[in-house]
């Protein structure tokens, strides 16, 4: 399952502090596939994947402190299309 992050860092430099220092800090099992950061720095667009929902919550809880986070589910757009042509 892919997931749209939507990262709103409370301080970016802290944020990217800890980054340099630890890694992203994901459990095993939750792939990072890529991520965008608004010009403000105050936003990341993060797109994950995983298996298991509850290593997206793992990982997030690592963060917490620094970042509040919006999570949805999504699909690919070819996906999508698939899913509409299928549709009845």
């Amino acid at each position: 399952m892919l997931y749209m992050v939507v990262e709103h860092y409370r301080d970016p430099r802290a944020v990217y502090q800890r980054l340099a220092e630890r890694g992203r800090m994901a459990p095993e099992g939750l792939q990072y596939i890529s991520s965008w950061v608004d010009q403000s720095l105050r936003r990341c667009f993060q797109v994950m994947e995983a298996s298991d929902p509850l290593l997206l919550q793992r990982w997030i809880a690592r963060w917490e402190d620094l970042v509040e986070f919006e999570v949805v589910p999504v699909v690919t757009s070819l996906e999508a299309a698939q899913l509409v042509r299928e549709a009845p």
